[in-house]
């Protein structure tokens, strides 16, 4: 267990490293003496500030709500908070490919749960996500203009780079967004619609003589998919409302969170596209290679949002506050658990 919880502490020096490496380039770049000038710090800005804060905090109930109701009475809400938490720090140390919910299934299994219970929960979290991103996207670019989405950047580089940065975005969006729609689709046919054909289809594959060696990964997954679906075959439509209330709670405080920074910065900002941008922020997110997104999560916020901003070094600055909110507390605050939680028993 201790080299396992050394381990992992060094996992989180790469993260902390490409994240502070990069703020330092920015700021070395495009902060100059002058440039916070034009910044107030005052009482409203410190109010703003404590909303983003509890914004944080409404993200992780969401999270927490979302556990404790999968649980049923199983899962205390304590343990929901530590599982949510724990998730979270795993996201920060790892890339953005593979997330927190990777590791769902250990930290519920350390919560007391059984294995298999603990990846029917996590397939059906993963399933409520991707939901989420198929259900809001659609709504988000019928309510905002297209070209304020993606909009130009006002930095100091060339139109001709502007052009490729937006065109960079708006190519890994739809690609994403197309994967995550698939993704969905796929899970949708084998937890709800079609587990038995899904199954079926599996284990087929599993004899096919180039996917044996992954056989037994194969036969285990469609054996999670059959008892998935009947796990939540037959439950109530209150059950699945509080389950996607929760997701959305969760994801809509996380999006907020950049709503109150700029309340406190940049209030003359439009709160709408501000909001709406950070759906574009997190699904080209999803396929960063970095732990976290670190250095890149900076990166593209600080171009995403120069526009509205109009000065690329206060941009970075508030880059910087978004990651303090939304990254480095969940490092501080997994660094601090992980004494505790890899003393824990598995459960089998």
């Amino acid at each position: 267990m201790a080299g396992e919880l050394s381990k992992t502490l060094w996992r989180t020096i790469l993260p902390v490293g490409l994240g502070v490496g990069v703020a330092v380039y920015m700021y070395h770049r495009d902060v100059t003496p002058g440039t916070l000038d034009s910044v107030v710090f005052d009482t409203r800005t410190v109010l703003f500030l404590v909303l983003a804060a509890l914004f944080v905090l409404g993200r992780d109930f969401g999270l927490a709500w979302r556990f404790h109701t999968l649980g049923g009475g199983d899962i205390s809400w304590l343990s929901a908070i530590r599982t949510d938490i724990m998730c979270a720090f795993t996201s920060a140390i790892t890339p953005s490919v593979v997330g927190g919910s990777a590791l769902a299934v250990f930290y519920l299994n350390r919560e007391g749960i059984s294995v298999g219970r603990a990846t029917t929960l996590t397939l059906t979290t993963l399933f409520l996500d991707e939901l989420f991103f198929v259900v809001f996207c659609p709504v988000i670019m019928l309510t905002v203009p297209f070209d304020d989405l993606f909009g130009s950047m006002a930095t100091t580089a060339a139109a001709s780079s502007e052009k490729l940065f937006i065109g960079g975005v708006r190519t890994v969006f739809w690609i994403v967004y197309a994967g995550i729609c698939i993704w969905t689709a796929i899970l949708y046919f084998a937890i709800l619609a079609r587990p038995v054909y899904v199954r079926n289809l599996l284990v087929r594959m599993s004899s096919m003589r180039w996917l044996r060696r992954w056989s037994r990964k194969i036969n285990d997954t469609a054996t999670n998919i059959e008892t998935t679906s009947a796990w939540v075959k037959g439950r109530s439509r209150r059950w699945w409302t509080e389950l996607f209330g929760g997701t959305v709670l969760s994801w809509f405080s996380r999006y907020f969170i950049v709503n109150a920074i700029f309340l406190a910065f940049v209030p003359s900002a439009s709160g709408l596209l501000v909001f709406a941008r950070q759906f574009v922020v997190w699904v080209v997110l999803m396929v960063s290679p970095t732990p976290g997104g670190s250095g890149i999560s900076e990166w593209l916020f600080a171009n995403y949002y120069g526009d509205l901003i109009g000065n690329i070094g206060i941009a970075a600055v508030i880059a910087l506050v978004w990651r303090l909110f939304s990254y480095y507390i969940y490092l501080a605050a997994g660094c601090m658990m992980l004494p505790s939680y890899f003393g824990k028993k598995s459960k089998s």
